[in-house]
């Protein structure tokens, strides 16, 4: 068993992993879609959406809170695809903590 190796092969393949990640879109909506948001598999928001409708500056709060939960949605997304790309990666492996 050669450890270098085995270190090369797992920095490689948790550099791809990044890159695809980071290729990845994930669009998560709030309040029946009049707030959308796009991230990435790293968590950077690409697009965010705001239905003109939903915009009342009566009403701040609800923006505020519909546009958390969407981004907060969004960020629940990234991590199920990681968790999916990590357990296809190594073959369902269970690591502690994962």
């Amino acid at each position: 068993m050669n450890i270098q190796k085995m270190m090369k092969d797992a920095q490689r393949m948790q550099e791809q992993m990044q890159r695809q990640m980071a290729d990845l879109r994930i669009e998560a909506t709030a309040g029946g879609g009049m707030v959308k948001v796009v991230v990435d598999g790293l968590k950077q928001i690409h697009a965010l959406a705001i239905d003109p409708e939903v915009v009342s500056k009566d009403d701040v709060e609800m923006l505020q809170d519909l546009i958390l939960a969407a981004i907060n949605d969004a960020n629940r997304k990234a991590d199920d695809a990681m968790s999916q790309q990590l357990g296809g990666m190594m073959g369902g492996l269970k690591l502690p903590g994962m």
